[in-house]
């Protein structure tokens, strides 16, 4: 097992498949417990969640047995979003928090997300450290192992997050649709919008996500207009990521739901440094929308783990990914769906202004993105095949669009994206360079 765990959001896989083992898990939790109890500190409780697939129960139990084994007791806080996992383990003084999830993957995928104890992901040198102890073979002594920790129920978990959302803002009398994709949402949102119409809050452990949530917007789109709704908001399996939909039926994705904050948060003072952080993968209309606002915009790589540790070393308070992980640091650790769909309730309910309005801050420029499988990930700039190509569309398409091609932290893919100043021309550079990775690494 040589193959590196972690990827850009944590473990992930086909579940009941290596790593998304229940052996992998136990080593995880094991790893986890000693990994917080290093320093000789009496040690602290491991809090444990889950989105709805039916996988869940098999991992999370997996990884409290690896919690116990290693003298800590686990908490286990049931169906959550992840962002209240994250918020429960520093509210709780938690040593750590972990989220069995795939996010926004199909029902037979599973991952596992890792929360330090002030409810941060972990950093890349703390992930290569965590992931040696859990590939290396135990260090036990027989003879004088530890006593077993327990596990414990929290019950009615929900409650504190619940209450810390709903003290932020109010709904107001805005009229919504709300998608839950039939994960850890459908427990959450009906407290958080009571009066909402509810799309896809029906689990069965086989039905998150599917043609439903944040990366299936047909049917929420079609309902608020039907219903005429102000506004629709899609999560995604664990309700960290939030895509909305217009009065119109537009969507307005994760750069444009920044723009709107951004811009807001600038006219109240509540936007700290002027800064906002986005990564690599934003939209160049964000970033011209964000110059022409007059604010300052850091960009990093993909993933809200590298958003938010920007966001802690520039001392910003708002940050986020166009995939819809929005992260507000004054009220949350992590990307919150539900936190940013009451966020724009509360910009709407401000100004007055529809959604659509107020997304017309940014203009998007036309963006392809093409997803191609490879059987391997050399550096891609030791592949003069493909780099020659990525250069000759970067000078062709000079200051009218970009080019960014990276390779998926989670699933064997290497995303080819392209922005440019037209949608034919975008879509010609993109399967320009998308043809060259197949025939080189495909």
């Amino acid at each position: 097992m040589t193959a590196r765990l972690f990827g850009t959001d944590g473990i992930r896989g086909a579940a009941n498949s290596w790593p998304m083992t229940p052996e992998t898990a136990m080593a995880v939790g094991r790893a986890v417990a000693r990994f917080m109890t290093a320093d000789g500190q009496s040690p602290p409780r491991i809090l444990v969640g889950k989105d709805t697939r039916l996988s869940g129960d098999m991992l999370e139990s997996a990884l409290c047995a690896g919690i116990c084994a290693s003298g800590v007791d686990a908490i286990r806080v049931d169906v959550l979003p992840t962002p209240a996992v994250a918020y429960l383990t520093a509210m709780l003084k938690a040593g750590a928090g972990i989220m069995v999830s795939a996010s926004h993957n199909p029902w037979t995928d599973n991952g596992i997300k890792i929360f330090s104890h002030k409810g941060h992901k972990l950093s890349p040198v703390q992930e290569a450290e965590l992931e040696a102890l859990i590939l290396s073979p135990e260090p036990m002594a027989a003879a004088n192992p530890p006593v077993p920790g327990r596990v414990f129920h929290l019950m009615d978990a929900e409650e504190p997050y619940v209450e810390c959302l709903s003290n932020i803002t109010a709904v107001g009398s805005l009229s919504l649709v709300l998608d839950c994709a039939n994960g850890a949402a459908a427990r959450v949102a009906p407290r958080l919008f009571p009066d909402a119409r509810l799309l896809s809050a029906d689990p069965d452990g086989r039905n998150i996500n599917e043609n439903c949530g944040s990366e299936h917007t047909e049917a929420l789109r079609a309902e608020v207009v039907k219903y005429r709704a102000d506004a629709g908001f899609a999560f995604d399996g664990d309700a960290d990521r939030l895509i909305a939909v217009d009065e119109t039926g537009a969507p307005v994705t994760g750069d444009r739901i920044i723009a709107i904050c951004a811009g807001f948060m600038k006219s109240e003072n509540l936007l700290k440094n002027n800064t906002v952080v986005s990564t690599v993968m934003s939209n160049i209309g964000l970033n011209r929308a964000l110059r022409d606002m007059g604010i300052y915009h850091v960009v990093t790589d993909v993933g809200d783990r590298h958003v938010t540790a920007a966001m802690l070393e520039k001392g910003a308070s708002l940050g986020g990914e166009d995939s819809g992980h929005i992260v507000f640091s004054d009220y949350q650790t992590t990307g919150d769906g539900l936190l940013t769909a009451l966020m724009l309730c509360r910009i709407m309910n401000h100004t007055g202004k529809p959604l659509s309005e107020l997304a017309a801050c940014m203009d998007v420029f036309p963006q392809v993105l093409i997803n191609v499988k490879v059987a391997r990930k050399p550096d891609l700039a030791s592949v003069p095949e493909v780099w020659q190509v990525v250069r000759d569309v970067e000078a062709r398409l000079g200051r009218e669009g970009r080019v960014l091609v990276r390779y998926s932290g989670t699933q064997p893919m290497c995303r080819v994206m392209v922005e440019g100043p037209s949608e034919d021309e975008t879509r010609q550079c993109a399967g320009q360079i998308a043809k060259a990775v197949v025939q080189a690494l495909g």
